[in-house]
């Protein structure tokens, strides 16, 4: 069963003719109605849900009840909508399955107005517009996920998913089945990290289209630094990368664009310029395979990467979109791992596995997994996705996926579970065993022939959008805790701020603040006409790693008195502070501040 659900304003709706010979009739349900108010549960059908109809009416209705008490609705419209999947149910189970849906929602309490089955229909809906007003729930029967899914254990063992005890499980793996299984949404609510995004500039954009964002001067320090650590997480795997960069407009009369962007469906972003009929790309796979297939490579040169931060773009549903994790426009660190053959791309695979939890572990999280896979090649390749699950240390999801349908053989989505407990992808990897020889890319081998490479995509951290919104929903989690949040020393926009206790001894601060930039460290000096509390209030407020103080006392004895978050004060040499900051940066990418160093001179833009 598919539902497309609308928190409505106004609903109107009257039935004008039928439209199938099984409508159903005047005397079975409202011809016409209205409701204020209203979550609309525009419903489609299925055939597979005739397997376990009164369970899939059942789930519907749980969906439906819990999103409803979310948006604290009493009114709800059941309205027939054959257009949201191409495989309908007969309209004789299609009746009966609508009609016990609204018995099933009034049992619970609920004001339902039902629209007839089978006929033509005027209506007018007037959404209300917020992040729950548009949202799609797929509920499917207990069956069919039977029939899809399997869980694998850090020993080896294949469980179905019906006779698997998920209440012994760790409780992320719990929330991702429930999701990715059974359809069950997370508790709910408004998720803390949007507050840190204001903090750092981090918007909509209102005069584009829905779902992009806008960045701050502090915010795009934050993007420009991850764009490098990207970078630097892909040139760490051993083997030569190389950066590029290009277009992200690509035309759909080039047989292999439309090929592959055929796979995406309704997601693609098009546009029309002259005669030609365009997309955004939705990664660099475009750009990169295009670019590949012309250059002359040898068996000598494989294996090796093509890295770039591509400019993508993806047409969510308005309903779905949420800041910094669901976008239609966002940045993604995509490489491109080129091997000799599926058996060079596995043992590849496994250092891309690794070096993904290692990044997820080294800011104190941790992944749940779906494994999407055919049957057949979970079978010929049993070992090697035995040792991916064993490198996690617990339970993976097993996704079977049709034969043949995509392009890749192997398909793992690490997620994280986020403060409201929903799972989160976050990182991921492929192995692409079709696209080589899609768009023309060779290598030749040791006899000389003309081979296809197999190709890993892997974006390591996530795009850049994505593992920010971990990071924040790390420091939400700190907080809840009691904890002071905060961003990595190594990213947050300024690292130190130098706070002089009167006029008298602001070029002192200036001075001191020149030096700590000079070796690589973004310091900055409050020099507002503003109390010193206030003062070291804001830069507390703004996630300030250090704060420095200045005055008669800190001049006069050549020392500072720093201030470290969540810490208390100590006296210390300009030289052992650097030596302090020089270790909390470790190897992580450096950035010059690129905001004026004196703070009076910013307006305030946010």
């Amino acid at each position: 069963m598919k539902l497309l659900l609308i928190h409505a304003a106004r609903f109107e709706f009257q039935a004008r003719q039928k439209a199938v010979e099984e409508a159903e009739e005047a005397d079975e349900c409202s011809m016409q109605g209205a409701a204020d108010n209203a979550l609309v549960c525009f419903t489609t059908v299925e055939s597979v849900d005739e397997r376990s109809l009164a369970w899939v009416v059942s789930r519907a209705a749980e969906e439906i009840e819990g999103l409803a008490k979310r948006l604290g609705v009493q009114s709800l419209v059941v309205y027939p909508y054959a257009h949201l999947s191409p495989e309908l149910a007969p309209p004789r189970a299609a009746i009966r399955a609508l009609k016990s849906l609204e018995a099933e929602l009034a049992n619970r309490g609920f004001r339902v107005l039902r629209a007839p089955f089978g006929w033509y229909k005027r209506f007018t809906i007037s959404c209300v517009g917020h992040p729950l007003a548009e949202l799609s729930r797929t509920i499917r029967p207990a069956e069919t996920a039977e029939e899809e899914f399997a869980v694998m254990t850090p020993e080896g063992e294949i469980i179905p998913i019906s006779r698997f005890d998920l209440s012994s499980a760790p409780w992320g793996f719990q929330q991702l089945v429930k999701k990715e299984v059974f359809n069950e949404a997370g508790a709910g609510g408004e998720p803390r990290y949007l507050d840190y995004c204001r903090k750092f500039g981090i918007e909509w954009e209102q005069s584009s289209d829905l779902g992009h964002m806008r960045y701050g001067p502090e915010a795009t320090i934050i993007m420009d630094l991850l764009a490098e650590y990207a970078w630097r997480c892909a040139t760490s795997l051993g083997f030569p990368v190389f950066r590029v960069k290009g277009t992200n407009m690509f035309d759909l009369s080039v047989p292999a664009v439309k090929q592959h962007a055929d796979l995406f469906g309704d997601r693609l972003y098009t546009l029309e310029v002259g005669s030609k009929r365009l997309i955004l790309r939705y990664a660099a796979c475009h750009q990169q395979f295009a670019m590949i297939k012309d250059w002359n490579i040898s068996y000598r040169h494989l294996p090796f990467g093509v890295f770039e931060v591509a400019d993508s773009y993806r047409l969510e549903q308005p309903g779905e979109l949420t800041l910094c994790f669901r976008l239609r426009r966002f940045l993604m660190p995509d490489l491109h791992i080129l091997a000799r053959n599926l058996e060079e791309a596995k043992g590849l695979s496994l250092k891309v596995h690794e070096k993904i939890y290692e990044e997820v572990r080294n800011v104190g999280r941790d992944y749940v997994s779906i494994y999407n896979l055919t049957r057949s090649f979970l079978e010929e390749n049993l070992e090697y996705v035995k040792k991916l699950v064993s490198m996690e240390g617990k339970p993976v999801l097993l996704h079977f996926v049709p034969e043949g349908k995509y392009y890749w053989v192997i398909n793992v989505e690490y997620n994280i579970i986020d403060q409201l407990g929903r799972p989160r992808e976050i990182g991921t990897f492929q192995i692409d065993v079709g696209n080589a020889q899609r768009f023309g890319i060779t290598y030749t081998d040791e006899s000389g022939a003309k081979k296809y490479p197999v190709i890993i995509h892997t974006a390591i951290i996530g795009s850049l959008e994505r593992y920010l919104y971990m990071l924040f929903d790390t420091a939400a989690g700190e907080e809840a805790r009691g904890g002071k949040p905060s961003l990595p020393f190594w990213l947050s926009p300024v690292q130190v701020r130098i706070v002089p206790v009167s006029a008298e001894y602001v070029n002192k601060a200036v001075e001191i603040a020149e030096y700590l930039n000079a070796h690589g460290f973004r310091a900055d000096v409050d020099d507002r006409e503003e109390s010193l509390a206030k003062r070291v209030r804001e830069a507390e407020v703004k996630w300030i790693p250090f704060i420095v103080v200045i005055g008669a006392r800190e001049v006069g004895k050549n020392t500072l008195s720093v201030r470290r978050r969540g810490g208390g004060a100590e006296e210390k040499s300009l030289e052992e502070f650097l030596s302090e900051l020089e270790r909390e940066g470790g190897s992580y990418p450096k950035m010059p501040l690129s905001l004026p160093l004196q703070v009076s001179k910013r307006p305030e833009y946010f």
